[in-house]
């Protein structure tokens, strides 16, 4: 079994930073990608951040260069430094991994999901 957990969010004034940081464990064989979502209210989840295994990245174009995923493998962990913070960003924040785990049998991939933190924008 395999369990993302979150870590970091909170409030914060325009301009501000905050970083966000998700630790994988359990039976874990592998994690391919990593990366961080968010979903404002009424609105859909949408990715905000990736990286792959080999530390490839990508971002939405709304918060490129203001944001910064990394990650940390032989701690599982992946990281989100969010810096010149805008209203606009008030979301839940959700970190999603690609991992494989190893059953007797054979090797199994899907994606896990954390259980999110709110990240609010405010004077």
């Amino acid at each position: 079994q395999v369990h993302l957990v979150e870590s970091g969010g909170g409030l914060v004034q325009p301009g501000g930073s905050l970083r966000l940081s998700c630790a994988a464990s359990g039976s874990i064989f592998s994690i391919y990608e990593m990366g961080w979502y968010r979903q404002a209210p009424g609105k859909q989840r949408r990715l905000v951040a990736s990286i792959t295994d080999g530390s490839g990245t990508h971002y939405a174009d709304s918060v490129e260069g203001r944001f910064t995923i990394s990650r940390d493998n032989a701690k599982n962990t992946v990281y989100l430094q969010m810096n010149s913070l805008k209203p606009d960003d008030t979301a839940v924040y959700y970190c999603q991994a690609t991992i494989t785990t190893r059953t007797t049998l054979s090797l199994m991939e899907r994606d896990y999901w954390g259980q999110g933190s709110q990240v609010t924008v405010s004077s």
